[in-house]
């Protein structure tokens, strides 16, 4: 192949990089990449040896190897690297090439790399990539926005490399800007939540029921069968069966409880509190993620308010199995709920011109939040992509209606025995203020008025009034 022209290109030869260049090559395409790193240059030589695709250790060599319009792709850490690669790129380049940024990167940063690229006459669109090392190298589901030509002329190798579901690839155009990255950000703030859930119920299985691992695992294995059938499920099954060679205690046991994160979710927090658009229980997660971090503090807190007689052990443990899957189910719903609202917010407030159904349905297979309830979803909003929010959908409302029963009897008996479980605690308060008609606001607004003159406004009234609430009446 030395003097073929290579189809795509890729900056960033780690995992991700190098396992999504190698499905490319699986599937016929002449494919190259670069990295400084001569060793994952070599690790790509070694895994893909006798495939289209040749390592380079020179990023002139490397654009050079690349047929015209040269498409090249980056998957490289968010931030300041994303831009030493763009501006190492451009004098290399020539108008009509394609940049396209498979990173995390944030939205607000790919809003303004379209426009300065564009203005350079390069074609340029950030695009999420979710699915993990598994997902990159099998399958993954992607969410490119931006420049649509630039996008029809990837589309190809896309299509080809991307996880299937019900016959379609997982992966479409998302809309124009920076779409595809502001929805892989939100996607990974559902994913925060739906760890956090499955946490809880880790919580609730151990010391509520007092499971062992086996135990634990049997259950996640058997919900992963039914309605509740999601990826997530399916690891946090097997990470409970797991032990590393040799040793006895299983690995889950011995792993500190101090969460780590890159601020995707964080991200999605900050988006929503600026659109007004409330995601409690995506925040809750970010939040309790670091709440993990002040080990300290918690060992410390644990010894003063520490009561061994607080959490009794559930009896009947098959029957509450049952509530606490209608629960979880319950719990899912709304969190993939808010992070659906959001998107309806986002796409009127920039532009984005989303289509909820075909988020959903590429997010059926590849990715890490894929679930069976997203064909819910998908059907949902294909039906009426208007929607206002999801729970307001005939199926969901039935399914809502059938679980809120359980969901309160889980919620009051952990709370009562003084189980930490925020994200089904927050789900349910969440659904019950979205359905109450008349929330106690009016009281805030008060208060507003009365210390800071800020006006409030009155039914069935047009305007704004004040009072001088510390005026003493006969």
């Amino acid at each position: 192949m030395a003097n073929e022209k290579y189809k795509l290109g890729m900056i960033g030869l780690g995992t991700m990089g190098r396992n999504l260049l190698l499905n490319m090559a699986d599937h016929g395409f002449a494919v190259s990449g670069y990295d400084r790193d001569i060793t994952k240059i070599e690790i790509l030589t070694t895994e893909g040896e006798g495939k289209p695709v040749k390592g380079f250790a020179s990023i002139k060599d490397f654009v050079n190897s690349l047929d015209s319009p040269r498409a090249i792709m980056m998957l490289v850490p968010a931030g300041k690297a994303v831009d030493a690669v763009i501006n190492e790129l451009e004098p290399l380049l020539t108008k009509g090439d394609i940049i396209i940024d498979g990173g995390n990167s944030h939205f607000t940063d790919t809003t303004l790399r379209v426009k300065s690229l564009s203005e350079k006459g390069f074609h340029f669109f950030g695009m999420g990539v979710s699915g993990g090392e598994e997902g990159a190298r099998k399958g993954p589901s992607m969410m490119p926005g931006g420049d649509k030509a630039a996008y029809q002329y990837v589309l190809p190798v896309l299509e080809a490399i991307a996880a299937q579901a019900d016959g379609m690839p997982c992966v479409a155009y998302i809309g124009p800007g920076s779409s595809g990255h502001f929805v892989k950000m939100v996607h990974n703030g559902i994913e925060y939540a739906l760890m956090q859930l499955i946490s809880d119920t880790y919580e609730i299985l151990k010391k509520g029921l007092r499971f062992t691992n086996p135990q634990i695992q049997k259950v996640f294995s058997d919900w992963n069968k039914g309605r509740l059938q999601s990826y997530l499920l399916e690891i946090t099954s097997n990470i409970f069966g797991f032990k590393e060679n040799g040793a006895e205690q299983f690995l889950i046991d011995v792993i500190k409880d101090e969460a780590r994160s890159k601020g995707t979710g964080k991200w999605t927090t900050q988006v929503s509190t600026d659109l007004e658009l409330p995601i409690p229980t995506i925040d809750l997660a970010v939040a309790m993620r670091n709440l993990s971090k002040y080990k300290s503090l918690r060992s410390e807190v644990a010894v003063m308010y520490h009561d061994d007689e607080s959490i009794a052990a559930i009896k009947d443990a098959p029957a509450y199995l049952v509530q606490l899957e209608e629960a979880y189910y319950f719990s899912m719903i709304m969190i993939y709920s808010q992070g659906m609202q959001l998107f309806s917010k986002a796409s009127v407030e920039f532009g984005y011109e989303l289509k909820l159904h075909e988020i959903a349905r590429i997010w059926k297979g590849g990715c890490i939040i894929r679930a069976a309830f997203l064909e819910i979803i998908h059907q949902g909003y294909e039906a009426n992509p208007n929607l206002p929010h999801l729970i307001l959908n005939e199926q969901v409302q039935k399914i809502i209606k059938e679980t809120a029963p359980s969901m309160r009897k889980v919620v009051s008996g952990m709370v009562s025995s003084g189980t930490s479980i925020p994200c089904y605690a927050n789900a349910l308060s969440y659904f019950d203020a979205l359905r109450s008609e008349n929330m106690p606001s009016n009281l805030i607004q008060a208060q507003r008025d009365y210390f800071g003159a800020h006006t409030y406004e009155m039914i069935g009234k047009e305007g704004s009034f004040h009072s001088q609430w510390n005026v003493v009446l006969d």
